[in-house]
């Protein structure tokens, strides 16, 4: 008979191990769960990931329900175990050593820990880590069950923890994904092969997008090739056929004094129906923006302004024309550099035998950061506004400066290699080996 209850109790201590790794299981699994990945198993129809998003949305409900259930499964796992063997061990070893029953004692509740933490423990949650989709939905209908069984005791757990908090003074915060956070998932992702660094750019480049403004990604007033309605019909032909482009400004005698936007296939339209060319009429409007205004906002008002042509003017305080975007543009700012055949010499960056970089001056900033791995903004980027590695030059330098002329700005060393009258064109970028050394030093210790 004594047999029969011993055996009766190892099963239901195997039960009760059993079921603590199922909560741990179904812990680590809806956790860790891809809350994206659970929906799309929603849509196709499957109930059990019905279940498992709500456990996502009630999360504390959830993971008091599976607190409650660990302890009391270890309560009574160590208590039923304890006096279950630890008598007959005590039994057996009286005869040879003092204080039998209390090393029995201790030696029954190592052993049932030792198996409620492998078993109920590390090797669900291991299972749940490699899986965790899978196991969520396998879990789903056992944690509905417990859920509804444990219910009393997690609403007078849910009520004493409000309790105690509001006493000391603590309130939850809202779970909010962070633009930072995001970013570690990315590099996470690019070091298990799941995502390309190629779409690590364009979605760094989105999320920098948001936070530049449209000057950084416009062709500034000085590079414009527009059309004066002054200048004769021939040499407006001319400025056409030379630039390359496909919409063009068009003002009366200055660009200050723009009328609208030109598209070149209406006036070769006129051209080969053999009508009259009258750039006058084939003006259309386009949108005029502020350069203080952000890049996603400017994405948003080409994707509600259908009217107009996509070519933006940036004006200033004062009205006056700093640049002009156009829908390509856009497009660059957010998967890098597309060469069109109007682009014969885009900004580029060209990295030297001696590890030295030839730079061009309009090269951008954000770009130059890229390339160095700076996550700070540059001195006075902020202040100055600068936009280009040109910008940074004169607002360190605070005048033009000349061919030949070398200074030091934190590990770098610019040269100016080359000048077009007032416009810095090449830069030799140096980087310090002692700057580097010490920022090694500096990570090491």
């Amino acid at each position: 008979m004594d047999s029969i209850i011993i055996a009766i109790e190892i099963i239901i201590i195997i039960i009760l191990i059993v079921l603590n790794g199922l909560l741990s299981l179904a812990e680590i699994a809806v956790v860790s769960a891809r809350r994206i990945r659970m929906q799309k198993i929603a849509e196709e129809g499957d109930k059990r990931a019905l279940a498992v998003l709500d456990f996502m949305d009630n999360a504390s409900d959830f993971l008091s329900t599976v607190q409650v259930g660990i302890t009391f499964t270890a309560i009574i796992t160590g208590a039923l175990g304890g006096t279950t063997f630890s008598e007959p061990l005590g039994n057996f070893f009286s005869p040879y050593i003092p204080y039998s029953y209390q090393i029995s004692f201790i030696i029954v509740i190592l052993v049932t820990s030792y198996f409620t933490i492998l078993v109920g423990e590390i090797v669900p949650k291991r299972m749940a880590s490699n899986d965790p989709e899978g196991y969520a939905l396998q879990t789903a209908k056992f944690m509905q069950i417990s859920s509804i069984i444990c219910k009393p005791v997690v609403i007078l757990l849910d009520s004493s923890t409000n309790l105690a908090l509001k006493i000391v003074g603590s309130s939850p915060k809202e779970d909010i994904v962070t633009e930072e956070e995001v970013k570690l998932l990315i590099e996470e992702g690019i070091e298990d092969g799941t995502i390309a660094e190629e779409e690590e750019d364009i979605i760094k480049r989105v999320f920098r997008l948001d936070d530049q403004k449209v000057d950084m990604i416009m062709t500034p007033r000085s590079e414009i090739i527009w059309l004066d309605l002054e200048d004769d019909l021939e040499e407006n032909k001319e400025k056409i056929i030379e630039s390359k482009r496909s919409i063009f400004p068009v003002a009366d005698a200055e660009l200050d004094d723009f009328i609208g936007v030109v598209q070149a296939k209406d006036i070769l339209s006129e051209i080969f129906a053999g009508k009259d060319v009258n750039i006058r009429e084939s003006v259309k409007s386009p949108l005029v923006v502020p350069e203080n205004m952000l890049s996603m906002d400017l994405l948003k008002e080409f994707k509600e302004n259908r009217e107009y042509v996509h070519m933006v003017l940036v004006v200033d305080e004062f009205g006056s024309v700093v640049g002009l975007i156009t829908l390509n543009d856009l497009l660059e700012g957010i998967v890098g550099d597309i060469p069109g055949i109007d682009e014969e010499d885009d900004p580029k960056a060209i990295e030297r035998k001696d590890h030295s970089w030839l730079i061009d001056g309009r090269f951008s900033i954000e770009d130059f950061k890229d390339l160095f791995e700076i996550e700070e903004d540059m001195p006075n980027e902020v202040e100055d506004g600068y936009t280009t590695i040109a910008g940074f030059i004169l607002s360190h330098a605070g005048k033009i400066p000349e061919t030949g002329e070398i200074f030091t700005e934190g590990k770098f060393t610019f040269e100016i290699i080359d000048m077009d009258s007032n416009h810095i064109d090449k830069i030799l970028v140096k980087v310090n080996e002692e700057s580097e050394e010490s920022e090694i030093e500096n990570e090491e210790d």
